[in-house]
């Protein structure tokens, strides 16, 4: 059984959402850190030819509170959309990317930065068809007292998972052989970002995934999210 866990990010690109798809469960990391300057509330976007960052505010961000405990701040839906339409309106699927962006932006429980985040992923695994199952972290009592892989051994032990998948990062921060000592392979997805027109000179990879969206269709995309390999320890 193979098991994802990764923090929350706001529409990150292509490789997160191959991770979800090919894992057997995905945890949601609503407990994980919050890392201030990092995706949890901002990705990038193609404006006028260059990356530009499409962000929602929070307030209260720290490094010593949890994601899950972050304060969002009223998202200005009508600036986002509006800088959606001036970079994508003329992309062959605009329509349903801005509509997708519409009912992300629009969804409100709480003012709460984690609920919003939650729902992007499941609005966007919607969108491209994945029907992984979902979790959270914080399902599983006591694990967030636990730190970095010692947390991961215990989410899988707790899961039934014998093998745990994880974005190219993780591999600065894992070794294979503490994981095979608890009886867990470790892998890594290794995106492959192919080029698609982005009304730019040259492709711009890793931009959010609604840059994606905009660009191409929902078979293609299905072809987008299958072009990864593995990494075996």
């Amino acid at each position: 059984m193979i098991l994802a866990a990764n923090e929350p990010y706001f529409l990150p690109y292509l490789g997160y959402w191959q991770m979800i798809a090919a894992s057997d469960l995905f945890l949601v990391g609503d407990d994980f850190t919050y890392q201030p300057r990092k995706w949890a509330n901002r990705n990038l976007i193609v404006v006028n030819r260059r990356p530009f960052w499409f962000r929602v505010d929070v307030k209260g961000a720290s490094s010593f509170r949890y994601i899950n405990e972050i304060e969002l701040c009223p998202v200005n839906s009508r600036y986002l959309l509006r800088v959606l339409e001036m970079a994508y309106r003329r992309a062959p699927f605009f329509a349903d990317g801005y509509a997708l962006a519409q009912r992300i932006l629009a969804f409100d429980e709480g003012g709460m930065l984690y609920p919003f985040l939650e729902n992007s992923i499941r609005e966007v695994c919607r969108y491209l068809s994945i029907g992984t199952p979902f979790g959270r972290t914080s399902d599983y009592p006591g694990n967030s007292s636990l730190h970095r892989e010692k947390r991961i051994f215990d989410l899988c032990e707790r899961s039934g998972a014998d093998v745990y998948l994880n974005l190219p990062g993780g591999q600065a921060l894992y070794r294979y052989d503490d994981f095979r000592r608890h009886g867990i392979d470790l892998r890594f997805i290794d995106p492959h970002l192919e080029p698609y027109p982005q009304f730019t000179d040259e492709f711009i990879p890793r931009m959010s995934i609604l840059d994606a969206i905009m660009f191409n269709s929902r078979e293609q995309l299905h072809d987008m999210l299958a072009g990864y390999s593995v990494i075996h320890g």
